[in-house]
């Protein structure tokens, strides 16, 4: 081999080394961004209150109710998890688990919360693995929340007996993280679903994003950090699948999106709907941004969801 090849091929392979190092490295940042818990720059978790807010005196209200705390261990791992518990005023066995979304905490589930109270409900609010008061350094865009959310699901039925009636609602990734855990084996008192604004699943989410916050392709950076996920975390993102969850649920399921959502976009909530297998009700609320129905239009919001709720849930 002459010495020109031969430097030639040493400079080949000092350059693909530094293009693999360079997307490694671009994987684990974008890991850290995506996946790694902590508090992440780019989502606004709500939890400011501001008396500008159309949902102030909810969110005040949820700040001062006096509220139990519940803990509860992860599905599959040694992580505990807390929740807050807020019985209604009047005594029931009727329970809506609220699933907040990325990066957030139960804090900004405060609007839903007194909303729920208003319509009668025991309210039980948890903090997700890895998120607020949760133990975990992981965000799974729900694969392994969806688990945890039946624990949690089981444990309401456990205090309040069988004949307890249970709503799981969720919004962004909490309403994906709904639509997961409609996609396992459920209890009878598990009635009935409300998402808002979920996504399809976590690798159509995330490429999405990365092409709307960074302008970058669905390669080589999506399916990189997806396996450095599947390494450090184990999970693909394409587990994280709310799409195919839905196509195995037979139970009641309410959908909600924002007619503007730019976040997660609004065509999402049409796939999940025509996917879904169950009884089911779409609401898209128009001019709401992502996760700002509620906010956008309370009255039609309350509306919406006291009437899917008398029709699944009678008295």
């Amino acid at each position: 081999m002459s010495k020109r090849k031969k430097w030639g091929f040493i400079s080949l392979g000092v350059i693909v080394v530094l293009i693999v190092g360079g997307l490694l490295g671009a994987s684990l940042y974008f890991y850290n961004m995506t996946v790694a818990s902590g508090k992440k720059d780019f989502v606004a978790t709500g939890t400011t209150l501001k008396k500008s807010d159309p949902l102030y005196s909810q969110k005040k209200w949820y700040q001062d109710v006096p509220k139990q705390r519940w803990t509860e261990k992860a599905a599959g791992a040694d992580l505990k998890l807390v929740a807050d518990y807020i019985p209604a005023e009047k005594a029931t066995r009727r329970t809506v688990v609220l699933v907040h979304g990325f990066g957030s905490n139960k804090e900004a589930m405060g609007g839903y919360a007194a909303m729920f109270h208003r319509l009668g409900y025991n309210t039980l609010i948890p903090d997700t693995r890895g998120q607020g008061q949760s133990q975990g350094k992981v965000i799974s865009y729900g694969y392994y929340e969806s688990k945890d959310y039946l624990k949690w699901v089981n444990q309401v039925i456990a205090k309040q007996g069988q004949h307890a009636q249970v709503v799981l609602f969720g919004v962004s990734m909490g309403g994906a993280t709904t639509m997961m855990t409609s996609g396992l084996k459920t209890p009878s008192q598990l009635k009935a679903y409300i998402e808002d604004c979920g996504y399809t699943d976590a690798e159509s989410e995330i490429t999405y994003q990365a092409k709307q916050m960074y302008n970058l392709p669905y390669w080589p950076l999506v399916p990189l950090t997806s396996a450095v996920t599947k390494a450090k975390a184990g999970f693909y993102f394409k587990d994280a699948n709310a799409l195919a969850a839905v196509k195995k649920n037979h139970k009641p399921m309410l959908f909600i999106h924002g007619g503007a959502d730019t976040f997660v976009p609004t065509r999402m909530v049409y796939q999940v709907y025509r996917a879904d297998n169950g009884p089911k009700q779409l609401l898209v609320v128009p001019g709401a941004k992502h996760a700002a129905a509620l906010s956008h239009n309370p009255t039609l919001y309350e509306h919406k969801v006291k009437a899917f709720l008398a029709e699944y849930l009678p008295e």
